[in-house]
């Protein structure tokens, strides 16, 4: 396992081999560690995920480590280390996808009224209106927002890497491809107003303001400081508590966004295109329920059109 991870992982985004390495030092190691690998056997990789589930992990957290054991010993089989790989007979616990929950209409409602006259009032409507991930909003820079053409330029993510010495970088996206979206002008003005006003927050800081490693974010702290996820996630459970509905998440102004663009008429190619997701097929599966009540709709429209007719 430590030569795969020094040797072997070239190709994955560093947040990505941090996860790994994760993995390793706190479950594979401590489980699997003493054994030789030409003795690894199916039934003893079979007895550690299950001990794992007996210790009510989730499937989900199981299939994550599983993951990372799997391709390590792909790898060795690859290299001739092994003649197969053991992790590939075994049965997982099934993952049941959580269901999405965006916001209703009157549930928005509720949210903009919260929001009004809030410090994060410019972060949160772009989130909802754009779709971006947390990771994406808080990375955003000035020189990714072009107001002339009306478009954002996704180019990064906020991340923070939990390795000794550091804190927070400037890592790639989820998927690895940046993006250009185009959103609703009011959101270019919301990015406007929201520029002017942090520009006279600077003025008003003068020498206390201070962007760090980070010059040019788009959301910061009073102090020009950059934001975590943490933060953001807490502020919006506290905006949540206001509104009355601490029932949501803030990843819930993404799924959001996905079923206002499918309501609005955007196809799925689009909606992929916008969220950054990898395929079509993930969106489409992922939000298809939209798409499904979308068309029972329109037949009961249909439907009332025949009898106004016959």
């Amino acid at each position: 396992m430590d030569t795969w991870l020094s040797d072997y992982l070239a190709d994955v985004k560093q947040g990505t081999s941090i996860h790994y390495e994760s993995v390793v030092r706190l479950h594979l190691k401590p489980a699997l560690g003493k054994i030789p690998l030409n003795q690894l056997r199916t039934p003893m990789v079979q007895k550690f995920y299950n001990r794992l589930r007996a210790e009510q992990r989730s499937p989900k957290y199981i299939k994550n480590i599983h993951v990372v054991l799997h391709r390590a010993l792909d790898m060795a089989v690859r290299v001739e280390y092994l003649e197969r790989n053991p992790t590939s007979a075994c049965i997982l616990p099934k993952v049941v996808e959580k269901q999405v929950t965006p916001l209703d209409a009157p549930e928005q409602k509720r949210l903009f009224d919260a929001l009004k006259g809030n410090s994060f009032e410019a972060l949160f409507l772009t989130a909802v209106f754009t779709g971006m991930r947390v990771g994406e909003i808080i990375g955003l820079t000035w020189d990714c927002v072009d107001f002339e053409h009306g478009v954002i330029h996704i180019e990064k993510q906020l991340v923070q890497t939990r390795v000794k010495g550091q804190d927070y970088v400037f890592g790639t996206l989820k998927n690895g491809k940046t993006r250009v979206i185009a959103p609703a002008p009011f959101v270019m003005e919301v990015l406007k107003k929201h520029k002017a006003d942090q520009e006279a927050q600077k003025r008003k800081m003068g020498n206390l303001w201070d962007e760090g490693k980070f010059p040019g974010l788009v959301f910061n702290h009073p102090d020009g400081s950059h934001y975590s996820q943490p933060t953001i996630w807490k502020e919006f459970q506290d905006i949540l508590a206001a509104a009355g509905l601490e029932h949501h998440l803030v990843h819930d102004l993404r799924h959001t966004f996905a079923v206002n663009s499918i309501r609005a008429g955007d196809d799925i190619k689009t909606l992929q295109e916008h969220m950054g997701h990898y395929s079509a097929a993930f969106t489409l599966d992922r939000y298809g329920h939209v798409t499904e009540t979308m068309r029972r709709e329109s037949a009961n429209r249909m439907q009332a059109l025949i009898e106004k007719m016959t």
